[in-house]
């Protein structure tokens, strides 16, 4: 059974795609200073970063946070142009 989920804007995204997508976006620094946790200041990768975030509920809550206004700022300068 698939559910849709319009307002959802985190449905369907995993966990790994949303880093990996902040990342390239941001780099390590910048998310560093955004999400101020070790895993993005010493040392940073995806595979610590997705260990530390799956056992931290607020700190994932802050990146998606982060990926959503980030997501909702790029639409809304997309439909700009």
């Amino acid at each position: 059974m698939t559910q849709t989920q319009p307002n959802n804007p985190l449905h369907g995204i995993t966990l790994e795609a949303m880093l990996n997508w902040l990342v390239e976006h941001y780099g390590w620094e910048a998310m560093g200073e955004a999400v101020p946790i070790r895993c993005f200041t010493h040392d940073p990768s995806i595979k610590s970063s997705l260990k530390f975030l799956r056992r931290t509920p607020w700190a994932r809550d802050r990146v998606e946070v982060l990926y959503v206004n980030l997501k909702a700022r790029q639409e809304r300068s997309n439909r700009e142009d």
